[in-house]
């Protein structure tokens, strides 16, 4: 029997859902992204909740100094963008991953590697620095994440980078932004005048990891744990701040998550009641209180009013 034009238009019509099947499938296959730092995934997941983001750091690791492990070389080959801070912060690692890894897709220039700092205006750039100013970046430091007027910066940079790697996810990603913005500054206004009360309080702590932090809220940071940054506390060092800060003691002694707090432990204690040792996250936490990036914020602010009072 031979096919009539009903066979013929009923195949062509099971051809075109096929096909239009295979394409769903296809653009709806999620978007693989490859961060260097957990507050680059947070921001990530709220531009792109459908992309599968994976972070090669935590928050009690040390984003200057990880192992280039075969785990994050695999998650570096799979990635069709991969965000990282820059300005030196992975410089140890990164460009090992990205030779091994062999993806031409977030190589140092290709569209799908975006670094942070490029796009931002650091603080206290060194580009004189030399080995033996310790562990300083040329560029200037490298921490911007804990300021979110820069956050919001990089949000519009990243929108935009997402849009070209994925372009049939730009109107998607050109809407959440515009949400993410109009939520973020609110949340900027609302800290601003909840932390009012921290405005000139003083601190120390150990490294420039959040002297953003400091210069956004109007914080003095009075004193370095470190006697170079990157150089751990010694004991001759911390007598000399202690020396320093007996009669005008900072109302914190601040740590890092990731950080020994051992010599910030003995130094609250030598200050006496007036000093509290605060260890902090500098970055997303992967549980509660700290767990996204505005929960990271709020933590900050409400754990330095506590110190305060």
């Amino acid at each position: 029997m031979r096919p009539t034009r009903s066979d013929f238009r009923r195949a062509a019509f099971s051809a075109a859902l096929t096909c239009g099947a295979l394409f769903a499938t296809t653009s709806a296959q999620a978007l693989n992204v490859f961060t260097c730092e957990p507050e680059w995934a947070a921001l990530v997941k709220q531009l792109a909740p459908a992309a599968d983001v994976r972070s090669a750091t935590h928050a009690r690791q040390d984003p200057h100094h990880i192992e280039a492990r075969p785990s994050l070389i695999a998650q570096l080959r799979q990635a069709d963008l991969a965000v990282c801070t820059g300005a030196d912060l992975e410089a140890g690692w990164l460009p090992t991953l990205q030779q091994r890894s062999g993806n031409p897709r977030v190589q140092k220039g290709a569209p799908g590697m975006l670094f942070a700092a490029d796009h931002l205006t650091l603080i206290d750039p060194r580009p004189n620095a030399s080995a033996s100013d310790g562990d300083v970046h040329a560029a200037g430091n490298p921490h911007a994440h804990l300021d979110p007027r820069r956050v919001l910066e990089i949000a519009e940079v990243l929108a935009r980078r997402l849009e070209a790697v994925d372009p049939p996810g730009a109107s998607g990603y050109r809407s959440r932004l515009a949400a993410f913005r109009t939520d973020w500054q609110a949340r900027i206004a609302q800290w601003e005048r909840r932390a009012a009360p921290l405005r000139g309080m003083r601190v120390a702590a150990q490294h420039s990891t959040f002297a953003y932090v400091w210069r956004w809220l109007g914080i003095e940071q009075v004193a370095d744990l470190e006697p170079k940054p990157g150089v751990p506390p010694t004991p001759g060092h911390l007598q000399k701040i202690l020396d320093a800060a007996k009669g005008a003691p900072p109302r914190a002694i601040v740590v890092s998550a990731h950080q020994d707090p051992r010599a910030g432990q003995w130094l609250a204690q030598q200050l006496g009641a007036g000093a509290t040792l605060l260890q902090l996250p500098s970055t997303v936490t992967d549980e509660p209180p700290a767990n996204t990036l505005a929960a990271l914020f709020d933590h900050l602010i409400e754990r330095l009013l506590a110190a305060q009072r």
